[in-house]
């Protein structure tokens, strides 16, 4: 019976090693990078308005970079958009207006005052006055 035992567990064993050693391969992404994610648009004028307005929008995943600086494959997709729509012709603010419209004004880096967004625009303020709160009732215990 534990000749039986020890042989069924050194399979287990063996199974969950192998899924174990074989999970992070599966989790790879399977599709490429879309076509314009790392390519240039051959007009250069193009190119440099694309490129401008990447930099202005900012990366869902990385959150802290933008488009054009991020290595991670939602910002790759979201250049290859931007470069696509830029090539058939649209202006970069309607491309901007429709990434805006379909992922949320925080995609970029200077979301618009709204009912949502009053606490990013007067946190800086809010924390400002604090500071000088602060420091200004420790002056007046020092000349006391």
């Amino acid at each position: 019976m534990s000749g039986r035992l020890s042989l069924a567990l050194a399979a287990g064993a063996t199974v969950a090693t192998l899924l174990f050693c074989t999970a992070p391969a599966a989790a790879q992404p399977v599709t490429p990078p879309a076509h314009y994610a790392n390519v240039q648009l051959a007009d250069p004028a193009k190119e440099a308005s694309a490129k401008a307005l990447m930099e202005t929008l900012r990366c869902l995943v990385c959150q802290g970079q933008s488009i054009a600086d991020s290595d991670a494959d939602m910002a790759a997709d979201m250049r290859a958009l931007v470069r696509e729509r830029i090539a058939r012709g649209e202006t970069p603010a309607s491309v901007r207006d429709w990434l805006v419209s379909r992922y949320g004004d925080y995609v970029t880096y200077d979301p618009p005052l709204s009912g949502l967004t009053w606490p990013l625009w007067l946190a800086p303020i809010a924390l400002l006055a604090i500071g000088a709160w602060i420091a200004r009732s420790s002056f007046r215990r020092r000349t006391r």
